[in-house]
């Protein structure tokens, strides 16, 4: 992985980490203000559902086909798959980064089930 994709590689494992998910402070520094999710429950959240302390689970997670597509100067998308060790459940991902001049925030993120 060249530089770019490292750090936005690291970005996308960081927000899976346990620590991070049960967090609203360290999900605070992950999301972007106007960051909105379709889960793969098929809900849809925004950033002031995470600011309330609405931690997410803290699954065991692997991040496997992660791909960088450069989308401008500010912007990349993400696709990738989890296994989600804990639910057993796999998942394919997609989340748009914008570097927002204090760093890279996490401003689109879909998760749909997989086989």
């Amino acid at each position: 992985m060249e530089g770019l994709e490292k750090e936005i590689f690291k970005l996308e494992c960081s927000h899976l980490q346990s620590d991070v998910r049960v967090s609203k402070q360290k999900l605070g520094e992950v999301l972007d203000e106007e960051f909105f999710e379709f889960g793969s429950s098929g809900k849809v959240w925004r950033r002031r559902d995470y600011d309330t302390n609405h931690p997410l689970i803290p699954d065991r997670m692997e991040i496997s086909e992660f791909a960088l597509h450069i989308l401008g100067p500010e912007a990349v998308l993400t696709t990738y798959r989890i296994q989600n060790h804990t639910s057993g459940k796999v998942s394919i991902r997609s989340s748009i980064w914008k570097n927002r001049g204090s760093g890279w925030k996490l401003f689109f993120h879909q998760g749909t089930l997989s086989e």
